[in-house]
């Protein structure tokens, strides 16, 4: 006995992924709202997943991902951050890598990821600073080896044009790239506000 199937509308999946999505009505007046029902499977799939974006990479490619880091300092906040729950005055690790893989028929890495982190210092165990600090790989990875237990929660994702970007990768200002956010949380308290970029 056959059974009709009836394909999801454009508004159903458009519906469907937003809510995923706890603060997407909040999200930078700068980004665009995102047609999923657009996107290819490999788009939709970065956007909505809750595991290490690399491994997620490394799987559709089949091929390592590189994590290039691109600048990572201690700073100050100049204001307060309702999504990290921090007040002005509080000190950050500042981070920026790329997720780049290497084709024997490409003359230059392909860029998958752009990545801007914030990290709660004071809520960081010394021995998840300590790799941070001194450790190049992916912030997924690290906290996977560390051990530490740790959510995520989605908070808003949409289109925008990326500008004033660090110098190694200048070349995509100007560009269009699909934007997420996300909180990862350790013992119930924000950890890490991260803010990808995907090409698009």
């Amino acid at each position: 006995m056959k059974t009709n199937t009836v394909e999801p509308s454009g508004t159903f999946i458009n519906t469907r992924m937003k809510s995923l999505f706890i603060a997407q009505d909040k999200k930078p007046a700068t980004l665009k709202e995102i047609n999923f029902a657009r996107l290819t499977p490999f788009q939709r799939g970065l956007i909505v997943t809750d595991g290490t974006v690399t491994r997620f990479i490394e799987a559709y490619t089949f091929a390592p991902v590189e994590v290039v880091l691109l600048g990572q300092k201690r700073q100050t906040l100049s204001s307060t951050n309702n999504y990290l729950q921090l007040s002005a005055g509080e000190e950050v690790i500042s981070r920026q890598v790329t997720l780049q893989t290497h084709q024997e028929t490409a003359s230059s890495p392909i860029i998958h990821t752009y990545a801007d982190s914030l990290i709660a210092l004071k809520r960081l165990p010394k021995s998840v600073l300590e790799r941070i600090e001194s450790n190049k790989q992916g912030l997924g990875r690290l906290l996977q080896h560390s051990g530490l237990e740790t959510r995520r929660e989605l908070l808003w994702c949409g289109i925008e044009t990326l500008k004033e970007l660090p110098s190694a990768i200048s070349h995509l200002e100007g560009k269009t790239f699909i934007s997420r956010a996300y909180l990862v949380l350790a013992n119930q308290e924000p950890l890490m506000l991260i803010n990808e970029k995907f090409p698009l």
